[in-house]
């Protein structure tokens, strides 16, 4: 059973960090969107986008309860993690002055995206060293099963 679970939880997290890389990678290619929403008669830049990753929550059975309880281990299964929701980042955008530019305002400035390439690029390695890990955390599952399994023969 834990080694099922050890699968569900990695699995969960290879989910998560799947869907983080994605608005990650949205926002690095939306660094310089000046036009995302029309609002107020005028153009709002792209607004960064994060992704809110939080433990999964088991709803117990009164059986799976019971179980638990007759276990007397004291600890609760955990059961991975999920992306909640994802959220706009509400720092102001950045502004610079640029009268050419065709979404400057009256007084010569862009609002251009909040969006940082360096914490992007951060942000994108730790999330890439998470799915890693989690990879290898299934892999190394894989191989106990298979071990076991070739024991018992």
């Amino acid at each position: 059973m834990a080694l099922f679970g050890s699968f569900d939880s990695s699995a969960s997290a290879l989910t998560a960090n799947r869907l983080r890389l994605d608005v990650i990678s949205s926002n690095i290619s939306n660094a310089n969107t000046t036009r995302g929403e029309y609002v107020n008669g005028r153009w709002q830049p792209y607004k960064r986008k994060v992704a809110i990753i939080e433990p999964k929550k088991e709803t117990l059975s009164f059986q799976n309860f019971l179980q638990t309880a007759a276990n007397k281990t004291g600890r609760t299964v955990t059961n991975g993690v999920r992306v909640t929701r994802i959220m706009e980042d509400r720092t102001e955008p950045k502004r610079m002055y640029d009268p050419t530019h065709p979404d400057a305002d009256a007084r010569g400035y862009v609002a251009f995206p909040n969006v940082d390439i360096l914490k992007e690029m951060v942000d994108l390695m730790s999330t890439t060293r998470a799915y890693e890990s989690n990879v290898t955390a299934i892999n190394a599952a894989k191989a106990m099963a298979t071990k076991a399994l070739e024991i018992g023969k």
